[in-house]
C-alpha cells in the first residue's frame, strides 16, 4: 500500500516535509528555481557599476534589459517540449550547466556589445520557471496543484529579490578582502552564482526523478498515451493565448522591475546602490508568500466556483496590480514609492500563482508546452515594456504610468473574453478538476 501511495500524486502539501519522492522533488525544484533565478538577476543590483565602467548610456541599458528576458521566449518554448519528451529531470540538468556558462563568464565583458551578448545568453536560465512548474505539476494531485505550483514558483523568484539585496554585499565582500577593486567587482561577483548552478544541477540529476512512478526512461508508457503532436494541441486552444497574454502582465512586469528598480532608485530618488538593492529586494521579497497565496485562494475558487472563479479572481488581481504600478509612477517621495510598491507588488505576485493555478487545467497531456507558452508569454511581455525603458523621451516614472495602465487593461480583457466564452462548453477543463494530474501514464 506504501509503495502504491508513494507512486501517486500528493493530495496535500506538507511543506515543512521532506518525505517521499514527491516532497524531496518539491524542495529541489523550488531551491533549484531560487538559484536560477539568483544567477539571471545577480547582475541587475550591480548595473550601476558596469554603466560607469562600460560608459553605457540609457539607450544602451535598455537594451541590456530587453535582452536579458529575449532569449527566455524562445528558451521556454523549447524547454517546454523537452518536458513533455525527455522528462523534467534531465532537462533540468542539461539548463543548469549550460546556463552556468555565460553567469560566470560575463565578467569578461569589455565593451557594450560583449556585455550584451552575455547578458543575452543568460537568459536562457528563465526557462528553468517551465519545468519547475511542469514537474511540481506531476508531483501533486488537482485539489492542491494551484498552491503546490504557486509556493514553488514563489519561493524561487524569491531568486530575484535576494540577488538583488545579497549581490551588492558580495561584491563589496570581494573589495574588502583586497581581491578587486571596487570598479571590477561586479566580474569576480558573478562567479558566485554561476558555480551554484552547476552545484544544483549534480543534486536535481542525483535526487530527483520525473514522476512518481518514476523516470522516464524507466516507467512503462503506453504508445497510446505518449504526448503527440503536444506543442500544436497547446496552440489550439484559446486559453493558453489569454494566460499567456495574463502573464506577460504579472510575471513579464515582475521581471522588468527586477531587472531596472535598482537603477530606478538610485537615479530617480537619489539611493545609494545598497540601499538602492535592499528596496529592490523587498519587491522579490514578497514572494516568500504572495505567489502562494495566490495560488491558494485561486484553488479555494476553483473548489467553491469552478474554473469560472480562478478565471474572474486573475481578472481583478490584474486589474488592482496596474492600480498599485500607476500609483507607484504617481509617487512623490520615497516612502511613498516603496508603500505603493509593496501593494502592487502583493498583487502581481498572487496572479502570478493563480495564472499557473490555471496552466494544469488547460490541456494535461500538453502540459509542458502549454506551460511553456504561457511562460514565454510573460518574457514576450518583459521584452516588449523593456523598450519603454530604453527611449530617451521617456522617463522610467512615466514608463511605469503607462505599464500600469496596460497591465489593467489586460485584466478587464481577460475578463470579457472569459465572459464572451462562457456559453462554450470547456469539458476537458472541468473534468481536469476532478481527475487526477497525470501526463503519459506517469
Amino acid at each position: 500500500m506504501d509503495d502504491l501511495l508513494s507512486a501517486r500524486p500528493l493530495d496535500k502539501l506538507a511543506i515543512f516535509s521532506g518525505k517521499g519522492v514527491q516532497m524531496r522533488t518539491f524542495h529541489l525544484t523550488w531551491l533549484t528555481f531560487f538559484f536560477c533565478f539568483f544567477g539571471w538577476f545577480g547582475i541587475a543590483p550591480l548595473m550601476p557599476l558596469v554603466r560607469e565602467q562600460l560608459h553605457l548610456d540609457k539607450g544602451q541599458i535598455g537594451n541590456i534589459v530587453i535582452a536579458s528576458v529575449s532569449a527566455t521566449i524562445l528558451a521556454r518554448l523549447v524547454i517546454g517540449k523537452l518536458c513533455d519528451t525527455l522528462g523534467p529531470r534531465l532537462t533540468y540538468t542539461l539548463l543548469l550547466v549550460v546556463g552556468a556558462v555565460p553567469v560566470m563568464l560575463i565578467g569578461l565583458s569589455n565593451s557594450y556589445q560583449s556585455f550584451l551578448l552575455f547578458r543575452l545568453a543568460i537568459g536562457i536560465i528563465g526557462a528553468s520557471f517551465v519545468i519547475t512548474q511542469f514537474h511540481t505539476s506531476m508531483m501533486f494531485a488537482p485539489n492542491v496543484v494551484g498552491t503546490a505550483n504557486a509556493v514553488a514558483g514563489g519561493w524561487g523568484n524569491l531568486g530575484g529579490g535576494i540577488a538583488n539585496m545579497v549581490m551588492p554585499l558580495v561584491a563589496a565582500g570581494f573589495v574588502s578582502l583586497g581581491y578587486v577593486d571596487r570598479a571590477n567587482s561586479w566580474r569576480l561577483a558573478m562567479v558566485v552564482p554561476g558555480l551554484i548552478l552547476l552545484v544544483m544541477a549534480w543534486l536535481y540529476y542525483k535526487y530527483t526523478q520525473d514522476t512518481p512512478r518514476g523516470n522516464y526512461a524507466d516507467i512503462q508508457r503506453e504508445s497510446a498515451q505518449q504526448p503527440k503532436g503536444t506543442f500544436l494541441l497547446a496552440l489550439r486552444d484559446y486559453r493558453t493565448w489569454v494566460l499567456a497574454l495574463a502573464y506577460g502582465a504579472c510575471f513579464g512586469i515582475e521581471i522588468t522591475i527586477d531587472n531596472v528598480a535598482a537603477v530606478y532608485f538610485v537615479d530617480h530618488f537619489g539611493a545609494t546602490m545598497v540601499m538602492a538593492g535592499m528596496l529592490a529586494g523587498i519587491f522579490g521579497f514578497m514572494n516568500i508568500f504572495a505567489r502562494g497565496l495566490g495560488g491558494w485562494v485561486s484553488d479555494k475558487a476553483g473548489r467553491t466556483y469552478g474554473m469560472q472563479g480562478k478565471w474572474l479572481l486573475l481578472s481583478g488581481l490584474l486589474v488592482l496590480e496596474g492600480v498599485g504600478i500607476a500609483l507607484f509612477a504617481l509617487a512623490p517621495s520615497l516612502p511613498l514609492a516603496i508603500a505603493a510598491m509593496l501593494g502592487f507588488a502583493l498583487f502581481l505576485k498572487m496572479a502570478n500563482g493563480c495564472t499557473y493555478s490555471i496552466v494544469p487545467f488547460v490541456n494535461k497531456q500538453a502540459l509542458g508546452s502549454v506551460s511553456g507558452v504561457v511562460g514565454a508569454g510573460g518574457n514576450l511581455g518583459a521584452m516588449l515594456v523593456g523598450f519603454l525603458f530604453k527611449s530617451a523621451s521617456i522617463s522610467y516614472s512615466t514608463a511605469f504610468l503607462y505599464i500600469g495602465i496596460g497591465v489593467a487593461a489586460v485584466g478587464g480583457l481577460v475578463l470579457l473574453v472569459r465572459l464572451v466564452r462562457r456559453e462554450i462548453s470547456e469539458p476537458a477543463a472541468e473534468a481536469a478538476t476532478e481527475a487526477p494530474l497525470t501526463l503519459a501514464g506517469a
